[in-house]
């Protein structure tokens, strides 16, 4: 995220900002990342500028035993992002917006969904990316057996946007109903992931009609480009951002911090809920 999905300097703020939230909530922060082969919770000030400043590879999933392998550098997506934190013992983890189901091309998913199904993670966003397909998305993390809940909201968020439409059946109140229904499923022996949704804050998100209006057209750039793979997410986040003047980027940096201070939250909340400091 803070190498491939923001420029420099904003990565850096969003950096600062969601480490402050994680710390004004009492937890711990700690990035995600694949160092000289060496899958990392947690990188030092030098990592993280060469990070910031050279846009290592975006590394996927599948992408780790390659890199593992042959010593590279990576940013993680969500996907990797998930799989190093269930090695490592971490519960909750806190990002923007999930991959899903392209639009207009039913077959191309994001690992994203797989790794949700298979990871035991409490995974914090404000929905998916409003650049995707975003009611199958939806249900296709039913079909996953991914518990999605919203956090003081009965809407599946748009990443940008607040309302989507889409109604979710569980909603929590508090970090503790989250620490709860986590265990719960641990408990139950359940897989996959605990997904978090909540919306950007009020302030800072768009409307959906702004958003709908800037994605179609650059979709349509999209395609007639021909942007194909790993490098379609990137682009069309650039153009939403020239499409909104800036805005989609004061909404992410808004909901990532908020998505931050949250998982702080429920981190915190586990803890007690268990009874441990």
């Amino acid at each position: 995220m803070f190498a491939q999905g923001l420029r420099q300097p904003v990565n850096r703020a969003a950096h600062r900002r969601m480490c402050d939230a994680v710390r004004a909530a009492g937890a711990v922060p700690a990035v995600t990342g694949v160092v000289g082969g060496r899958p990392s919770v947690g990188l030092d000030d030098e990592t993280l500028e060469r990070f910031f400043a050279g846009a290592p590879q975006k590394m996927s999933a599948r992408d780790m035993p390659w890199a593992v392998a042959q010593g590279l550098d990576g940013a993680t997506t969500v996907a990797a992002s998930l799989v190093i934190a269930a090695l490592a013992g971490v519960e909750v983890f806190a990002t923007g917006g999930i991959g899903g189901v392209h639009r207009d091309a039913p077959f191309d998913e994001s690992a994203d969904l797989l790794e949700l199904a298979r990871c035991s993670v409490v995974t914090v966003c404000a929905g998916a990316k409003a650049i995707l397909d975003l009611p199958a998305t939806l249900e296709r993390l039913e079909t996953h057996g991914v518990t999605v809940v919203g956090y003081r909201t009965t809407e599946f968020p748009g990443f940008f946007t607040a309302k989507t439409g889409l109604p979710l059946t569980a909603v929590a109140h508090t970090p503790a109903d989250i620490a709860r229904t986590f265990l719960a499923g641990r408990a139950l022996g359940r897989p996959g992931a605990l997904l978090v949704v909540q919306p950007p804050p009020a302030g800072e998100a768009l409307a959906a009609a702004v958003v709908a209006t800037a994605v179609d057209a650059v979709l349509r750039s999209a395609a007639a480009a021909g942007i194909r793979g790993t490098a379609v997410t990137p682009f069309l986040l650039a153009a939403v951002e020239r499409a909104t003047e800036g805005g989609s980027v004061r909404a992410n940096i808004g909901l990532l911090e908020s998505n931050a201070r949250l998982a702080g939250e429920i981190a915190v909340a586990i803890a007690e809920e268990r009874g441990t400091d």
